[in-house]
């Protein structure tokens, strides 16, 4: 699994942190971590959370990545961006029993974690843990096992609604304003990530054209 890690700039210098935590429990699981920064609040690049939902959707629906772990101070708003996006269903995550069932129950492809809400002694701790539960098993499989079978019905009624609820991200990429999608995909390292796994063309042509 390709694995994304983005953060917005209020909590940047968190990365350094953030990218050892995820790589220390997911590398030796055969997942690929790929950092899209912000790598440091001085980055050239100035990622909002909504910019953070921009660039989680290009990923996602390209199939740059696989998933994406994000977050903000409180989580709430790289949530809410992220969500505003066909392709992408994110969870609000603060500890290893939010990852679990959101993994199992929901089978999203993003968590925004709060960065600063609560995150003091112990937080890196706290993050490991929950990587751990989020990859621990083949998401949606169910929580508990028994109600399997209509979490699993109401994800596919939720993957049918996402269908009809929003149009294709190319046209929602080129009707956004041009500089706002440009900054979130002009990261350090996106070019060089971004084209070597991007599996989808239409998606591709869009970028090279929007980052022009």
């Amino acid at each position: 699994m390709k694995i994304a890690l983005i953060n917005e700039n209020s909590q940047a210098s968190k990365n350094a942190m953030i990218l050892n935590s995820l790589k220390k429990v997911v590398e030796p699981m055969g997942h690929e971590v790929f950092n899209y920064g912000m790598y440091t609040a001085e980055d050239e690049c100035q990622l909002t959370y909504v910019q953070v939902g921009i660039l989680a959707a290009v990923l996602l629906n390209s199939k740059a990545a696989d998933y994406v772990i994000t977050g903000c101070g409180t989580g709430e708003g790289a949530m809410l961006a992220c969500n505003s996006f066909p392709g992408v269903i994110c969870g609000h995550v603060e500890d290893p029993l939010d990852a679990y069932t959101f993994a199992q129950i929901n089978d999203g492809n993003a968590i925004a974690i709060p960065f600063a809400k609560g995150f003091g002694w112990g937080g890196d701790l706290n993050l490991e843990y929950i990587f751990e539960k989020l990859y621990v098993e083949e998401s949606g499989q169910g929580y508990p096992r028994e109600r399997a079978v209509p979490e699993q019905r109401n994800k596919k009624i939720l993957d049918e609604v996402k269908k009809h609820t929003y149009t294709d991200l190319v046209t929602i990429l080129k009707n956004l304003d041009r500089e706002l999608v440009k900054g979130a995909l002009s990261g350090e390292k996106f070019r060089e990530y971004f084209f070597e796994n991007c599996k989808d063309e239409q998606i591709a042509e869009c970028v090279k054209e929007i980052l022009q």
